[in-house]
Parts: structure tokens; sequence; C-alpha cells
């Protein structure tokens, strides 16, 4: 899952970014408005975590740019305690949810997955295909209530196919929510991953398919 932060402030901006980091997310950090109004014409995002209060181009600005563009992204704002009235600007604008400053990291991830998951037609928080368990909470894959060893990299995989199980999702797709801006990482790789995640998995009764020219494609046991 790739995630956009914007937040002028290095210290929280940096915070944030390190956090949902080691939750397995990519992140994308924008210190200003402007940059963030370019990555989100130029780039597919899982979920943005959006200050409103930013130099060059205002927080309610790249929103109301977002929302022009037809994307439905979900966007978190944060805003400081007392600025009521941004917030209900923002959520008139089309923003998902918004958080007070401080606020605490585990919920502002626990609101992150909520929204994710609504994003994907209500995916639930534990998710099953045939003997496999995924519990996107918690990362973890399990196999009759076994859990299954997997990288970070491979639950991305794993994760981005789950919530598109039945829907083709093409190799560019799967490294435009796996990699963070500027993160070099090859198409062969994807590959890699695909394979060890059908090795890990084929006790599992799930297939992942490759359809040729177009992507891979997860299928659960009763679609075959």
């Amino acid at each position: 899952m790739r995630i956009l932060v914007v937040e002028d402030d290095p210290i929280l901006g940096d915070g944030l970014s390190r956090s949902l980091e080691n939750s397995s997310y990519a992140v994308d950090w924008a210190r200003d408005g402007t940059k963030a109004d370019q990555l989100l014409s130029q780039t597919d995002y899982d979920a943005i975590i959006l200050d409103l209060g930013l130099p060059k181009l205002d927080g309610l600005e790249v929103l109301r740019r977002l929302r022009q563009r037809n994307a439905r992204t979900p966007v978190i704002i944060l805003t400081a305690r007392d600025d009521v009235e941004d917030r209900v600007a923002g959520l008139d604008l089309g923003a998902d949810d918004y958080l007070a400053k401080p606020f605490n990291l585990t919920e502002l991830e626990a609101r992150l997955r909520a929204l994710i998951r609504r994003s994907h037609d209500g995916a639930k928080g534990m998710m099953e295909f045939g003997k496999l368990r995924y519990d996107m909470n918690g990362q973890r894959v399990y196999i009759a209530d076994e859990p299954v060893d997997l990288s970070a990299r491979e639950i991305g995989v794993f994760q981005i196919l789950a919530l598109r199980a039945g829907r083709v999702v093409s190799k560019e797709q799967l490294l435009d929510h796996l990699c963070s801006y500027g993160e070099e990482v090859f198409p062969n790789a994807v590959e890699v991953y695909v394979h060890r995640l059908r090795k890990k998995l084929e006790s599992g009764q799930v297939t992942i398919r490759t359809i040729r020219g177009l992507g891979y494609l997860l299928e659960k046991p009763h679609e075959r």
C-alpha cells in the first residue's frame, strides 16, 4: 500500500513516514502543497494524510484539486484542535476523516486501515481465501491457523492482490502501490515476489494466475 504524507513540519513528517514504513507501507512525503498537488496528479495512492496549513499551496486547495480530478483516494486531514471551520470545509470538499493534533500514531494507523478497507468495497479486517486467512490489521497470513513467513514486500504484493481479488492487477500497478517515490524496483522483481508467494501459499487453496500481457489475478477456489 502506498501512502502520501503531506506535512510541512519536518519532525512530524519524518516521524509519520518512519512509523508507516515500519508498518510495511510505501510512503512518499510532500513538504508543501505544490509538491503534493504534483505527486497527486501523477501517482495513484491508496490513501493520503493531509495537513491543512501548508506553504505554497493550502491543504484545502490540494484537496479541492484532487477531487476535481475525480480521484476517490481516501484522505485523512490533520488539523489543529480548534480549527472547526477548516475541518468542516475539508469534509465538505471530500475528505473522509480528520484527526486533531496532537494525535496518537496507533489511532492514525487504525483509521488509515479502515479507510483503505472501505475504499475497497468494505473489505474486512480478516479476509479468507480457502484455507488461507489474511489479517489486514496485523499484516499476517495464516494457512490452517499457522502463520506463513512472508517478507514485507511479499505481504505488500499479497495485500494488493487480495484487496482486488477477482480483478487483474498489472505489474505497473503493483510497482506503483509497492514503492515510494524515487525507489528503484525493477518490473522483474514483481515476478520474483509472485513466484515466492505461489510457493509459500500453494497449500492454502489460493491461486495467483498470470494473465499474459495484462498482469496477475488472485482467484478464490470456487472461482476456478
